[in-house]
């Protein structure tokens, strides 16, 4: 928080209610919608509270050290019950100690349980608490195998965030039923949609993509006008609505991304088979076909369903190589599709789309799971193209539905993806931390426009801070989210947007296409029941985004660490991102990994929290440890289980 910013010594103790965010420390922090600033409250004012429940508080009525403070008054809805760590017995007790130290108290197993499995990671079922002064009780629902492997590691990091592994027997079974009927199913199916099958169509994804979501074709009209066609795969006429199978994708929201595997929402028979848009193989599409320029103006539009075949499997790499020799198969509908995204891309740019590219880390593990290699994943154009492309059906998609609603005058369902403009506060944090590394952010009152943030992306281009700006910038934004109420989508500078090209692995696009089916039928949804519904749904689906995110990042960071422990000892350059009471925190250039050094073991002076919490001053030599500065560092050790690195500072460069 700034510490500078004035606010009224009494503060208003209505009861309120909001999601906690609780951290390693046991401190808690409330966003209360409406309100710029969140409610910390102390551990022993949590009342059973855990990391993300929906709880109502009360605030106190004075401030304590420019923070408004409070304390839970109830729990209104659990985020989770299910949780992952191992067992210890105690006094004959078993006591269940999770993984995540943000979950700040041990578990009591319930008598009764026989077989404890000691030794075992272990997911549990959180089944009473109704008191803060005693320990909550749990029972065993599922034994993840033998702590310290790689397996294991990955089945507990996706049941902690409470997907499960396998399909449920009566959804692997109606998959093989679609599997087993679909001949019949197709052919009636092709019978009425309308053929893309001659049109040079391909799909572009990543080497080790299993599902393909998404693929485009392209031809020169003879007006001379380009039709480039989004097809995407058509799901929901395979998954029945309400069936055991949609109810499990509705629970599972998305597909799960982790090191080294995909954790389907579908299961494969459809996710990998019927549905995926495998090369050299008829397949059902609902698509997006824009009649367009080179320059990016969009003509004329048709959405509807289409039997495709995809002629090429392209990887990213494979389709740049192409693109940069010249030639090749496919050569000049890359050119003309590479040529049309860049003219949509500086269009969005141009309107106030704002810029982010992150690096991402990959890793080369041995048969083991272990790490032996990690890797900068190269953003080529060719991911940028087809970025554009879905945006384009993405953003065509939903404008189209906003204008069928408003030539009806009615207030039809509909399931937009939003991104709210950022909170005041945390823009003005942003400048205060930009000002500390030297940049500046011009906002006023705390609103700030997308070509500021644009010029800011340009002028760190290629610094060492570079990613560390960035990523403060997106964790200043607010988060997209699913919903049935439209306010645009502020990082996109589109007034209606939605998701509408990966249903193998989102369910909002389920949605969406079933939506735009209805419309297409002439009979879209309305009525409160239905609104009631995809709300529901919606906030299920953007809860379990995050879910599934905190899961990849959960598998990055533990292969980070295990990389590094065959380090130990050894030096490395990085950049501070981070500065606190009790230390900085060290991003490693290569493996992007972050480790904190222990301001206990700066032993050259006593050094002090000065400038907004971004600098470390020694009270004696003077000497200063700043956001952004570069240092040497050697890795003193990790800790797997925690999934946390300790740095020792060598020197700052």
């Amino acid at each position: 928080m700034n510490k500078n910013k004035q606010h009224p010594k009494h503060v208003d103790t209505t009861e309120m209610t909001g999601m906690i965010r609780i951290n390693s420390r046991g401190f808690g922090y409330v966003d209360i919608e409406g309100r710029d600033e969140d409610i910390e409250i102390a551990p022993e004012l949590l009342n059973t509270a855990l990391h993300r429940d929906i709880v109502k508080i009360v605030p106190k009525p004075k401030r304590r050290a420019g923070r408004i403070r409070g304390e839970v008054l109830e729990i209104v809805e659990r985020a989770k019950t299910r949780f992952v760590g191992v067992l210890e017995e105690e006094q004959g007790f078993v006591f269940f100690k999770p993984d995540d130290k943000r979950c700040y108290i041990d578990f009591i197993i319930e008598r009764g349980e026989k077989d404890i499995p000691f030794g075992q990671k272990v997911a549990v079922e959180l089944t009473r608490w109704t008191s803060p002064k005693k320990n909550p009780l749990a029972k065993i629902v599922e034994v993840l195998g033998p702590v310290g492997t790689h397996e294991t590691a990955m089945h507990s990091i996706v049941a902690e965030q409470g997907f499960d592994w396998n399909f449920p027997h009566e959804v692997e079974r109606e998959a093989e039923t679609i599997e087993r009927n679909n001949e019949e199913f197709f052919a009636k199916e092709v019978a009425r949609r309308r053929d893309f099958r001659g049109v040079p169509t391909f799909t572009i994804d990543p080497a080790d993509a299993k599902d393909f979501d998404d693929a485009i074709s392209v031809q020169t009209l003879e007006n001379g006008h380009i039709e480039i066609g989004v097809h995407i795969a058509d799901v929901s006429a395979y998954l029945e609505a309400e069936s055991p199978m949609d109810k499990e994708a509705q629970k599972r929201g998305t597909s799960i991304y982790l090191v080294d595997r995909t954790i389907p929402m579908l299961p494969e028979a459809l996710s990998n088979n019927l549905c995926s848009l495998i090369p050299h193989q008829d397949r059902l599409g609902f698509s997006a076909v824009f009649e367009i320029s080179l320059e990016g103006e969009v003509y004329s539009h048709w959405f509807g369903e289409v039997v495709l075949h995809s002629d090429r499997r392209f990887s990213y790499q494979d389709a740049q190589e192409i693109l940069t020799a010249g030639e090749g198969e496919f050569f000049a509908e890359l050119k003309t599709a590479d040529t049309i995204a860049r003219a949509l891309r500086e269009k969005r740019f141009t309107k106030g789309s704002i810029g982010f590219e992150t690096d991402e880390i990959k890793f080369e593990l041995d048969k083991t799971g272990r790490p032996i290699h990690a890797f900068r994943k190269e953003r080529l154009d060719t991911m940028k193209m087809i970025e554009d492309l879905m945006l384009l059906a993405n953003r065509e998609v939903a404008t189209w539905i906003a204008n069928e609603n408003e030539k009806k005058q009615s207030k039809g369902v509909f399931v937009w993806r939003v991104h709210d403009s950022p909170k005041a506060d945390r823009i003005q944090e942003l400048s205060l931390f930009l000002r500390a590394l030297g940049y500046t952010l011009p906002h006023k009152d705390g609103l700030v426009n997308a070509q500021d943030l644009n010029a800011l992306f340009k002028e760190i281009e290629g610094t060492p801070e570079q990613e560390m700006i960035e990523t403060a910038t997106i964790r200043s934004m607010a988060k997209a989210i699913y919903t049935t109420k439209n306010i645009g989508h502020f990082g996109l500078a589109f007034d209606y947007y939605t998701h509408f090209t990966s249903p193998i692995r989102r369910y909002p696009d389920v949605m969406v296409h079933r939506i735009v089916k209805s419309h297409l039928a002439g009979k879209p949804l309305h009525g409160a029941q239905a609104f009631a519904w995809h709300d529901r749904m919606c906030t299920k689906s953007s809860e379990r985004e995050v879910a599934a995110m905190e899961a990849e990042r959960d598998s990055i960071k533990l292969k980070q660490v295990e990389y590094l422990e065959q380090h130990i000892g050894e030096e490395f350059d990085g950049v501070i991102t981070g500065i606190n009471d009790w230390g900085i925190f060290v991003e490693e250039h290569g493996t992007m990994a972050e480790g904190l050094v222990r301001t206990s073991s700066l032993r050259d002076d006593f050094y002090e929290l000065t400038d907004h919490g971004f600098r470390l001053v020694g009270t004696k030599n003077k000497k200063t440890l700043s956001l952004g500065d570069k240092v040497r560092v050697k890795l003193k050790g990790v800790d797997i289980e925690r999934k946390t690195i300790d740095w020792e500072l060598v020197n700052k460069q």
